[in-house]
């Protein structure tokens, strides 16, 4: 009896130790599949970024950018009176605050005049064209062309001549081909800084056949020319305007530029805008560079 239950022992305890391997076993099963769970599932965290993070970098992303603006008093910023406006005023209130509208634009202008201020002279050469007393830039053009001051890579330059060119007397008259020349000059010299050229057609003055707007500014073959030559996007500005002044029927009308429509958006010489009229032709402009689908068209408001 007592061998007996010394056997009967033994295999009790024999039975008993291997349960508790087989437990020990399967409790440590599970505990390393729970961290192999919590060790897989942190780097995916890690990955997942937080809320607005990826906003955040695309925001950081988005370089300033400077919008040169090069042309007449169509555009220019205005003097002490109430007018004239020039749409290129109106412009830097339609981006967001990573653009800068730098307006370099003056009354009087012609390409020529602009590009060489004071060193054309008041005579015409054996080409017909107003001779230049010196080839230095002026001084506004020489600044723009500063590596320091003026167009860096990303910017773009906006340039719009064509009005005070078509006069016959020097020192403002421009003919065609050097038009075309002078305009063709300025876009390199924006892409040899790695700034964009974007070249455009005058803005229309309103004149009506009828009840119908008119166009009535030269020099759009070479605009579009130019355009071509350098790669650079073209906005037509005369025809956005003429269609505007037709789609809010400007003509007929009786020549009063004091009051009513024609009198908010034109000075009295039916050429020139008021602030209203500015920003409509601005706001023009901008439509096209979001029509054009222009990396710009993403800083607009």
């Amino acid at each position: 009896m007592k061998k007996l239950r010394i056997l009967v022992t033994t295999v009790l305890v024999l039975a008993l130790s291997s349960l508790g391997v087989r437990a020990a076993s399967a409790a440590g099963s599970t505990t390393a599949n729970c961290a192999g769970s919590t060790h897989h599932a942190a780097p995916d965290a890690a990955r997942t970024p937080a809320a607005g993070g990826t906003a955040a970098a695309t925001r950081a992303a988005a370089a300033p950018v400077t919008v040169w603006l090069a042309g007449d008093s169509t555009m220019a910023n205005p003097g002490s009176g109430r007018c004239p406006v020039g749409w290129g005023s109106q412009f830097d209130a339609l981006f967001n605050g990573d653009v800068t509208v730098r307006n370099q634009a003056v009354s009087g202008r012609s390409i020529q005049t602009w590009m060489y201020e004071g060193n054309v002279s008041g005579a015409k050469g054996s080409d017909g064209e107003c001779r230049l007393t010196s080839s230095a830039y002026s001084a506004r053009w020489q600044a723009m062309l500063s590596a320091s001051t003026g167009m860096k890579a990303g910017d773009y330059l906006f340039i719009q001549f064509g009005i005070n060119d078509s006069t016959s007397a020097c020192p403002k008259h421009v003919g065609t081909a050097r038009f075309q020349q002078l305009l063709t000059t300025m876009a390199r010299a924006a892409q040899a800084r790695g700034a964009h050229p974007v070249v455009l057609t005058s803005v229309a003055a309103i004149t009506c056949s009828g009840s119908t707007a008119t166009k009535n500014r030269g020099f759009i073959a070479q605009t579009l020319a130019a355009g071509t030559a350098t790669g650079s996007p073209v906005i037509d500005l005369q025809t956005l305007s003429v269609s505007l002044y037709n789609s809010v029927r400007f003509c007929p009308n009786n020549g009063d530029y004091g009051s009513g429509p024609l009198g908010a958006f034109f000075c009295n010489d039916h050429t020139h805008f008021e602030t209203y009229g500015a920003q409509q032709i601005a706001r023009l402009v901008a439509g096209d560079v979001r029509r054009q689908n222009l990396p710009l068209a993403a800083y607009l408001r």
